[in-house]
């Protein structure tokens, strides 16, 4: 299997400094075969169409070196004081569905640690979901990515020759809802792939609906992709989406309370003023979004996986000084 950058210094297999100490408290596993993924996903690192061998590719910007399963399970059970969290994530191999149980029930068995599921829609069933729970997952995560399905045909579908479809990872959702409940299930979203804002917080709010919590990006270009030079998103696309997509989860909110100008940009969130500063001035909307640990706080925070360290951080893995909240109260008014 492959860990992130992030959770190879975590577990000790490499050394280096995280900015402002933003240490990863989730395990981040990735199933690799070397027959790599059958998927042509025009944005990512994995994609068959991207040149190189699979298992040199970069993943979400950073390298992910390979490690037997024997080896990750020893060093957690050394580094549980720093664990909260474990993700495997699949690839669209037709041996992962197996595997991901195996690996799920190995790490399950020898740590008392949550384990989270990101899966490949395509290539799983209800009764697989079924089986990732009852091998000790407790939650699933689904990477639709695009906000519409337009765009979903176009960069992860037949535009590229690809084999996943967006009606069958919204039944997926809806099947991983009923088996892990509502509140047990993420879907992945990236900013910054062509859609409208009211596209972006149209499917955020769906998802919603359906007790589902979203787990947002900001698109960042992977070298060598398809989308290589497509531009990231503007800071103020992405910090409007950030914020109301917090309200939208924690129930503050509603699609329908925002308003919006004829290119679908968003321009009130429906809060009376000093609420929405009090939202915006705790930090907590543009803070990473992802699965927790068991005491409810965020355990999967990817430091720095779609923005560089540095001033233009799009998730923060941290708690946000007071300069930071500043500069995003002046990025939310620009359009």
């Amino acid at each position: 299997m492959r860990l992130s950058q992030a959770a190879a210094m975590v577990l000790g297999f490499k050394t280096g400094l995280f900015y402002r100490n933003a240490k990863s408290p989730c395990i981040n596993v990735l199933l690799t075969y070397d027959s790599g993924c059958v998927g042509n996903c025009a944005y990512c690192g994995l994609s068959m169409k991207r040149p190189g061998t699979y298992t040199k590719k970069s993943f979400i910007r950073v390298e992910w070196s390979i490690y037997r399963l024997d080896e990750v399970t020893q060093r957690i059970s050394q580094k549980i004081y720093q664990v909260k969290r474990i993700c495997i994530s699949m690839i669209t191999n037709k041996r992962a569905v197996k595997d991901a149980m195996v690996v799920a029930k190995r790490l399950k068995e020898s740590q008392d640690i949550p384990v989270s599921l990101l899966i490949s829609p395509t290539i799983v069933n209800k009764k697989d979901l079924i089986n990732f729970k009852e091998c000790g997952a407790d939650r699933i995560g689904i990477a639709i990515d695009t906000a519409t399905p337009q765009l979903f045909e176009e960069l992860r579908g037949k535009g590229v020759n690809g084999p996943h479809e967006w009606q069958r990872y919204w039944d997926c959702l809806s099947e991983a809802v009923e088996v892990f409940g509502r509140g047990k299930v993420g879907v992945h979203l990236i900013v910054g792939l062509g859609e409208r804002e009211d596209e972006m917080l149209k499917t955020i709010q769906t998802a919603h609906n359906m007790g589902i919590d979203t787990h947002l990006f900001s698109f960042f270009p992977e070298t060598d992709s398809i989308l290589a030079s497509h531009p990231q998103a503007p800071a103020g696309n992405y910090r409007r989406i950030q914020l109301a997509r917090y309200l939208i989860n924690k129930n503050m909110a509603s699609l329908i309370d925002f308003s919006f100008d004829n290119a679908g940009r968003l321009t009130s969130f429906g809060l009376h003023s000093e609420k929405l500063d009090q939202i915006i001035e705790s930090g907590k909307p543009f803070m990473t979004s992802g699965c927790p640990d068991k005491d409810g706080e965020v355990a999967c925070n990817r430091p720095y996986s779609d923005s560089l360290p540095g001033p233009d951080i799009r998730n923060f893995p941290f708690i946000l000084e007071i300069d930071e909240v500043l500069k995003i109260k002046r990025e939310l008014q620009t359009y």
